[in-house]
């Protein structure tokens, strides 16, 4: 008789098919749990970031609309609070995770161009997109030295005003006409002087102021005739030529004033006149200031102090030396005068 083998499960076995099986359900609900619970505490995380930041973006064009690749665009917000990308080819850029409700600085800096910038603010969740950056070419500015010598230009002035003529014959070299003048050199002030009492016009002056003193018998005791005549010629020749080297080339060497009449020919005609008047008392320094015309006084008064080494006995006083100042002065303003109203017409003007 045979046997046939016994498959029935015993009883610990059963116990802990049934174990493992709980053991599976529960891991199944504990993952499921875990899921329900993760899911949305992530999904809530995510919506408070959002809701705390946005985004910026744009895109940099040039003034021709062509992007602008490799751009450098600059967000500065509180101290610290900096952040720099580069343009992508096509011009775009992004800035992500940016505080809201914070006034940001953009600047957009790239090479050949004007730097761009604009203050921009977001709101918690916006994607906020700038859309007017464009950048202009930048101007090529060319630096252009000029070398600039006063002195060059004091001689090209002096020059043309060597060559100013009343009626196309007479000189007038000590009026300028330049709105700026530049201030005379040592040189130029002897040359100036030289070359006016050298000129043909200096003796036919002379020669006629002498004929006057003649008419009027002054001085006296040198009487009438060719001899009375020759002598105040002299004398005449000795006083012009003393005082325009002293007056006009020496004082204003040692004094640094400017011996010519500046013409003003705009303005009022009472100030033009006052002008004029008023440069018998004041003249410019060399360094442009206006002070005391040291130069015409002295001048006159060294000159006609001179004088009375060669004028008759009865004038070798001060009064012959106060009388003869009195009337240079006269002249001088007489001749500024006619310098600011009637000269400038008949002038004609050298080119420099």
């Amino acid at each position: 008789m045979s046997t046939m083998p016994n498959h029935t499960p015993t009883m610990p076995d059963r116990r802990l098919r049934a174990f493992l099986k709980v053991t599976h359900v529960l891991l199944l609900i504990f993952l499921i749990g875990g899921l329900l619970l993760v899911v949305p505490a992530s999904a809530q995380s995510t919506e408070a970031a959002n809701t705390k930041t946005g985004s910026i973006l744009g895109t940099v064009v040039d003034i021709s609309d062509d992007p602008v690749p490799d751009a450098t665009v600059v967000l500065q917000g509180p101290p610290g609070n900096r952040f720099t990308v580069l343009t992508n080819d096509d011009g775009s850029f992004a800035f992500h995770h940016v505080s809201a409700g914070i006034a940001y600085q953009v600047t957009v800096t790239a090479e050949g161009f004007a730097e761009w910038s604009s203050s921009v603010t977001v709101e918690p969740g916006q994607q906020k997109t700038i859309t007017d950056i464009k950048l202009r070419i930048l101007a090529v500015q060319r630096a252009v030295t000029v070398s600039y010598s006063e002195k060059e230009v004091a001689a090209q002035q002096f020059k043309a005003e060597e060559q100013q003529r009343v009626l196309r014959f007479i000189p007038n070299t000590y009026v300028t006409y330049e709105p700026h003048p530049e201030a005379l050199t040592t040189g130029m002030k002897f040359h100036l002087a030289y070359k006016s009492l050298t000129n043909p016009v200096f003796f036919a002056r002379v020669d006629g102021w002498a004929g006057v003193q003649q008419a009027a018998d002054s001085p006296g005791a040198w009487r009438q005739g060719a001899k009375g005549y020759g002598k105040r010629v002299g004398a005449g020749f000795a006083d012009a030529t003393t005082e325009g080297l002293i007056g006009n080339a020496i004082l204003p060497s040692l004094l640094h004033q400017d011996p010519r009449y500046f013409y003003q020919g705009s303005g009022t005609k009472k100030s033009r006149a006052l002008h004029a008047v008023l440069a018998t008392l004041i003249c410019k320094g060399d360094n442009g200031a206006w002070q005391p015309n040291y130069s015409a006084w002295g001048g006159s008064l060294i000159s006609y102090s001179i004088s009375t080494a060669y004028y008759p006995s009865s004038d070798r006083n001060a009064q012959h030396v106060f009388r003869g100042f009195g009337i240079d002065m006269g002249l001088h303003v007489a001749g500024s005068l006619a310098q600011e109203f009637i000269l400038d017409k008949f002038t004609s003007k050298g080119k420099h």
